[in-house]
């Protein structure tokens, strides 16, 4: 087999360094290596978008291998093949001319085929005394079978890559198919809450989704969604655990006042105050804070408000609260304005809100009057904090803001 030299390109066409590279790596195939041209073939055509190829390509490559007489490549056969181009493009569906020496070109670019040009550019073999073919000039079909686990392992990556990208596809269509179920059910049953900032973020999301998407765009958008389906839930849950607690108080008031009056706590002092108490505690469930939006939506819409987080992170609505305490002083906003707004917003999205301020500071005079008049705003019900979530998404790392 004709490797370990390096033979410059006929006419016009120019040496780079990389043919240069190709070339003598050829002289590292191991001694007796073989693998079934067809197989190769196959993982070419699987992996010919990482390869740079196209189908066009793939026919010439399948014409110059059927030009191969044996199935298997060896390292120690003659891997020249010497067609001329009427012979090649026959073989190739009868391609044109010039699209046939342009996929030559590609392949040869993508490493796949080496030219072994004659001194004229012609094609040929000379044989020895004995018939055998001493030297062939035309395309040298080595690479392939010095690739061959390269191209095996490209094609087994672009065979995962599929699979994975179907499943996040089924996964993203499934989520959004449950979103917008939860949305409506809530709605349609005058479930507490701003439902429409919901569904504008959920409207948002979808919007984002290309025409054709690639697997790292449905992956990101997959997470936002998982995340929002995540929150409506918790949403959900919380106000069902609440009508239950509601409901069980009643229950439990109702059976108090039905018990018999010769309980002993009708005699001692105060006993009616102190029942009265008892009930009162007992309606006091404790709650699960009611968050608009998911904690990894607000960190990514207001990345810098982790620097002022506990040991300099946010991983809870706990440490989004404790770091949103440091940006108010830090911003100079008074603390009876900041205690307005959790009153006004609930301490979740107050702390949400000065994050947001907090990524527009530098376009905004005042913090502290700005988030007075979102409290005040809010108060009465003409401010969603969704739409400047969503408006800092779609900013973030794309230019600067204007304060609104």
């Amino acid at each position: 087999m004709q490797t370990g030299s390096v033979t410059t390109p006929f006419g016009r066409r120019p040496m780079t360094l990389a043919l240069v590279r190709r070339q003598v790596a050829l002289a590292d195939i191991k001694q007796g290596k073989t693998a079934d041209k067809w197989k190769v073939f196959r993982d070419v055509s699987a992996a010919m978008e990482l390869l740079g190829i196209q189908s066009n390509s793939l026919a010439v490559l399948d014409a110059l291998l059927s030009f191969y007489p044996e199935n298997e490549l060896r390292h120690d056969s003659q891997l020249v093949v010497f067609p001329s181009n009427v012979q090649l493009a026959l073989r190739a569906h009868a391609m044109a001319g010039a699209t046939l020496r342009r996929h030559i070109a590609i392949l040869v670019e993508a490493g796949l085929i080496v030219r072994r040009d004659s001194a004229n550019g012609k094609r040929y073999a000379r044989k020895g005394s004995d018939g055998q073919i001493e030297r062939a000039f035309g395309f040298d079909l080595s690479p392939l079978l010095a690739r061959s686990e390269e191209l095996a392992l490209l094609a087994q990556q672009v065979l995962a890559n599929r699979a994975t990208f179907r499943k996040a596809k089924e996964n993203l269509t499934i989520c959004r198919r449950d979103i917008r179920k939860l949305i409506t059910t809530a709605i349609e049953e005058g479930a507490q809450g701003d439902w429409q900032s919901v569904e504008d973020i959920y409207v948002t999301l979808v919007g984002r989704i290309p025409r054709v998407p690639k697997l790292a765009d449905v992956t990101t958008i997959l997470e936002e969604m998982e995340m929002l389906r995540e929150e409506i839930v918790n949403r959900l849950e919380t106000q069902i655990n609440s009508e239950n607690h509601s409901s069980n108080d009643a229950h439990i008031e109702q059976h108090l006042q039905n018990s018999k009056t010769e309980s002993i706590y009708e005699f001692e002092p105060g006993s009616r105050i102190e029942q009265g108490a008892k009930l009162s505690e007992m309606r006091q469930v404790r709650r699960e804070p009611v968050k608009a939006f998911p904690l990894g939506m607000v960190l990514k819409a207001c990345p810098m408000v982790a620097d002022y987080g506990p040991g300099g992170a946010v991983g809870s609505w706990r440490d989004l609260m404790s770091a949103a305490v440091v940006v108010r002083s830090t911003l100079g906003v008074s603390a009876s304005a900041y205690q307005e707004a959790c009153e006004v917003m609930g301490p979740e999205n107050a702390a949400v809100a000065v994050a947001c301020i907090l990524e527009r500071a530098n376009f905004i005079n005042s913090a502290g009057g700005y988030l007075r008049d979102l409290t005040k705003r809010t108060e009465r019900g003409e401010f969603s904090l969704g739409p400047m979530i969503m408006a800092l998404l779609r900013a973030n790392g794309q230019g600067s803001l204007k304060a609104g």
